[in-house]
């Protein structure tokens, strides 16, 4: 996968439009869990742009808000899934932190790994 490929992946997983139904955002705020193959997409697109942009001064606003709303939107949607009492996958917790961590590692440069303490709470 190349920096190009992995951008689009990032932003496409965001826009909530009916062109993209399978979109995470949009599965989450139906209470829909991730399509098989959807974040492990998702973390391999962030690996991807991270190398890529590692060096980077500035990050294109389309991206960045893609990566804000894969970091936080996805969390506050689990949470209200939650609460409203969806039974997410098992895993998907810690997969939503991995993304964030992900995304965290591209605005600061360096990559961030999960704490060897747990996951924490989301």
């Amino acid at each position: 996968m190349n920096y190009d490929t992995a951008r689009k992946i990032l932003i496409d997983q965001t826009l909530t439009t009916e062109n993209n139904p399978d979109a995470l955002l949009i599965r989450m705020k139906q209470g829909k869990p991730p399509v098989p193959g959807q974040i492990t997409s998702i973390l391999l697109a962030l690996k991807v742009a991270f190398e890529a942009l590692k060096e980077a001064q500035t990050l294109d606003r389309e991206l960045a808000f893609a990566l804000f709303q894969l970091s936080i939107k996805a969390q506050q949607l689990y949470a209200a899934g939650r609460k409203a009492g969806i039974e997410w996958p098992p895993l998907l917790k810690e997969d939503l932190l991995r993304i964030s961590l992900a995304s965290e590692s591209i605005f600061s440069g360096a990559w961030q790994t999960p704490p060897s303490g747990g996951l924490g709470s989301l």
